[in-house]
């Protein structure tokens, strides 16, 4: 195929995943229980970090750290004192435990009260770099402000190491991409969809080499800004869309 081509089979395959049918069987399912703009970024991040390894395993979780924040994350993160903390204790998904969980909790209660919320935050950092990768180091800095172990650092990847980021950019994907399936909430209106950037996996990575949309062989930070080459210029205004179209064809085995 060539470039017109691919970009025409491209958008049919967006538009044959980007569809509500695709939510019950992803992690965006959980934020997709709440209504309130603050439940839905507090749930949609927490879910985002904990988004490896087995999809059921990620489901289940997902919903017991919100049982564990009373079904109400906005008011538990805004409101919990550090006695509440403990319900976590023995909380585990992979490497992420209950001491990594409490101090998300804290982070996350830090940046609603010193920035008034996520989506300020991400558009703090990302007005000053005016590139949203380079803004999700920055935001990494904010997010760890409060007391931490190291070890917790790994848990927010950060692009200018090279990190692919993914779950970040699945986070920056459901809250900026304005969706007219219904999939992706586009409830932030500070950072524009034309900036966001592919969440990279081992899947759609090896999906876009097939495709000869990707040459290097890591999923790395740098095969994220060659994609981002591209797919921007398949749509300049959303070329995040193509993520349902590079997931489906990996997940449905039709390459």
């Amino acid at each position: 195929m060539n470039r017109k081509e691919l970009k025409e089979f491209l958008d049919i395959k967006v538009e044959q995943y980007n569809t509500p049918d695709f939510i019950p069987h992803d992690p965006i399912q959980i934020p997709h229980l709440f209504t309130d703009k603050k439940d839905i970024e507090i749930a949609g991040f927490l879910v985002a970090t904990i988004a490896w390894g087995n999809r059921k395993s990620i489901i289940n979780n997902s919903n017991k750290l919100m049982e564990l924040m009373d079904h109400s994350p906005a008011d538990f993160i805004k409101n919990h004192e550090e006695s509440d903390l403990d319900r976590f204790d023995g909380f585990v998904h992979r490497t992420f435990n209950s001491e990594d969980c409490k101090t998300f909790m804290r982070s996350l209660q830090h940046i609603e009260s010193k920035y008034d919320g996520l989506e300020h935050a991400f558009a703090k950092a990302y007005l000053e770099q005016n590139n949203l990768q380079k803004a999700i180091s920055q935001f990494k800095t904010i997010f760890f402000e409060v007391d931490h172990l190291q070890r917790t650092q790994k848990h927010v990847s950060d692009p200018m190491k090279n990190s692919s980021a993914k779950r970040i950019n699945m986070y920056l994907r459901w809250m900026v991409r304005k969706d007219n399936a219904g999939v992706d909430f586009g409830i932030w209106d500070s950072i524009p969809m034309s900036a966001l950037s592919l969440p990279l996996d081992v899947h759609t990575g090896n999906v876009a080499r097939k495709l000869k949309l990707l040459k290097r062989k890591q999923n790395d930070a740098k095969s994220v800004a060659e994609l981002d080459k591209v797919l921007r210029k398949f749509d300049p205004v959303d070329p995040i869309k193509y993520d349902f179209a590079l997931f489906g064809l990996g997940a449905f085995k039709e390459l």
